[in-house]
């Protein structure tokens, strides 16, 4: 009888362990699943936020245009504003005004992506805005192109000096090397052209034109006096473009004038040869009929 109720204590408390032992492994279980569950969103908007901001590289170009009084003036005033926004002037091309012609001023302007509208909005006031035209180029995919293809060379770098280092053969040395070289040429390029679009990215580029307003000049006369004036350097310049006419043509008249008077003086001369033709002709017959006979000489004695 004791054995048998021992037997049963013993297989109820083996029950219970083997009951608790599966719920704790059913909550564990469902903790982990819920925490996988709970951390799939985070990794996900993680990844998300990260892959927009690769695709969010944009680089920044436009032109703007403005008409202003004092072009020149403006330029400087312009370089001021970039300045503050922490940009800088990378070319600058002035012209006065000369001969009534408009002034006017181009220039480069490098300025931080995130505050282009800020220096936009204060070049306006600067004068006239004419043209505001900015285009926008998305670079993500170019930046992680570049980043993957600059890993793979380090990585592939790192390999070939490690079998630099242990190659014994003349030929496999010259032929690490020459591997080495070329793939550190191709990373130094790629790395440049990295931070040449890093510098794009981070720093827009605007070319500002400035210019004062078109003034039409006036040409036509006042008054009679402007007339009268007009009027006689008109006149005079036309008989001096005669005489410089006349001079520059003058050889060639003379050179043209003897070739007519060749070709007048041979014109006549053959006429006149042909005119005395029939008058020649006329006399001969009377000029036989009188000729005198010929004097025979006697024979001798």
């Amino acid at each position: 009888m004791n054995t048998t109720r021992r037997l049963l204590t013993v297989l109820a408390v083996a029950s219970i362990t083997a009951i608790g032992l599966v719920g704790c492994s059913a909550l564990g279980s469902g903790g982990s699943d819920a925490t996988s569950v709970d951390e799939a969103p985070a990794q996900n908007a993680e990844a998300a936020a990260e892959g927009e901001d690769q695709d969010s590289a944009v680089v920044i170009t436009g032109r703007i245009s403005i008409v202003a009084d004092d072009p020149v003036a403006a330029a400087g005033e312009a370089t001021t504003i970039v300045s503050d926004a922490g940009g800088r002037v990378s070319g600058r091309t002035e012209r006065s005004a000369e001969d009534g012609g408009q002034a006017s001023a181009e220039l480069t302007l490098r300025i931080p992506a995130d505050v282009i509208e800020e220096v936009r909005s204060d070049l306006g006031s600067l004068g006239e805005v004419k043209e505001t035209s900015l285009e926008s180029t998305e670079v993500g995919s170019v930046q992680r192109d570049l980043a993957a293809r600059i890993t793979t060379l380090r990585a592939s770098i790192a390999r070939y000096t490690e079998w630099l280092g242990t190659a014994s053969a003349t030929s496999d040395l010259i032929e690490l090397e020459t591997a080495i070289a070329e793939r550190q040429t191709e990373l130094e390029s790629l790395e440049a052209q990295s931070r040449a679009l890093e510098d794009q990215v981070a720093m827009s580029t605007i070319t500002l034109h400035l210019s004062s307003e078109y003034v039409a000049p006036v040409t036509a006369p006042q008054n009679f006096g402007e007339a009268l004036v007009v009027g006689w350097n008109g006149f005079g310049a036309f008989w001096g473009a005669m005489l410089i006419a006349v001079g520059v043509g003058l050889p060639w008249l003379v050179l043209i004038a003897a070739v007519i008077a060749a070709v007048v003086w041979l014109v006549a001369r053959n006429r006149r040869r042909q005119e005395l033709k029939p008058a020649v002709a006329a006399a001969m017959p009377d000029a036989v009929l009188f000729t005198a006979p010929e004097q025979t000489t006697p024979p001798p004695r």
